[in-house]
């Protein structure tokens, strides 16, 4: 299997190097499609590649990337964005790969670092990413900000995970939610349809908070799996402030009653992932099984 590795970046200085280190002795090309930068990120590129592609920095990312497999010269493409890099085991494991015909592509699982430590919970892993596909059966549908890659054809999952240094500290989490995620996430909602609820102020943000820490075992990563999925919640709440923007700011005559649905809510959230965790944890079956249906009439 011949591949081509393809990097699209955008002042990325800090961690370009760790990216296209962890590739060099394996990538059979590298193209690496350059955004506009303004710091050394392209002199520390031309290091490893002369395949360099300067672009205008879309903020619709995936139309650079698109332009980069547009360009590759072997069958597969693995694709990278700047802050990633690939074990060596993962590389080890592509590299012994028996690619049958009907296979257009594989999932590669991704280690998330945050704020300095590996995200092993809180819905962060295994954090499956298409990024090893033939080239002339994927690419991006160029529609969101984190779109993925569509495919033609049969895929798997491979074992061993690529890297990820995700958020470094809260500025950072919190710029990119309110600037770029949010705004996206919202538009999302509403090209699909979605109708305006003053309760989903409280639902969206709750259920979004109670599933990262209880049902994706955010409890598990200690303080950093608390402080995420607080932080998922807040997302959320400032998606449905967009959401509400979107449609002029409605007010809310009954609070009272908003304010009463939303505690029964939280009530039935709580014991639903408490009744979750208890069926997890029983061993024995029949046990198992009393536990669901009891779970399925909670008040």
């Amino acid at each position: 299997m011949k591949v081509s590795v393809v990097i699209s970046a955008f002042n990325e200085e800090a961690k370009i190097e760790r990216c296209l280190e962890s590739v060099k002795d394996f990538a059979d090309e590298i193209i690496f499609i350059d955004n506009t930068s303004t710091d050394e990120t392209v002199k520390i590129a031309k290091k490893y590649t002369d395949k360099i592609f300067i672009r205008e920095n879309n903020p619709m990312l995936n139309v650079n990337k698109n332009f980069g497999f547009s360009k590759v010269t072997n069958e597969w493409i693995l694709s990278l964005d700047a802050d990633e890099s690939v074990t060596t085991e993962l590389i080890d494991e592509i590299r012994h790969l028996k690619v049958g015909e009907a296979i257009s592509g594989y999932y590669v699982p991704r280690k998330n670092i945050i704020f300095g430590k590996w995200i092993r919970h809180t819905g962060w892993y295994p954090d499956y990413q298409l990024r090893l596909f033939r080239r002339d059966s994927g690419r991006f549908a160029e529609k969101q900000v984190h779109e993925m890659i569509s495919l033609d054809g049969a895929t798997e999952n491979l074992t061993n995970p690529m890297e990820h240094l995700n958020y470094e500290n809260i500025s950072q989490f919190l710029n990119k939610m309110i600037k770029t995620y949010t705004v996206s996430e919202a538009d999302n909602l509403r090209n699909q349809g979605y109708k305006y609820n003053s309760l989903d102020l409280i639902k969206m943000p709750l259920s979004e908070f109670i599933k990262r820490y209880f049902a994706e075992g955010g409890y598990k990563d200690g303080m950093h799996g608390l402080v995420l999925s607080l932080l998922q919640g807040f997302y959320h709440f400032v998606v449905f402030l967009r959401l509400w923007e979107a449609n002029n700011y409605p007010d809310q005559k009954d609070s009272q009653a908003l304010l009463m649905q939303g505690k029964k809510m939280i009530s039935h959230e709580f014991k639903y992932w408490v009744a979750h965790e208890k069926i997890e944890n029983e061993s024995n079956l029949l046990k198992k099984q009393f536990l669901k249906v009891k779970r399925k009439i909670l008040p």
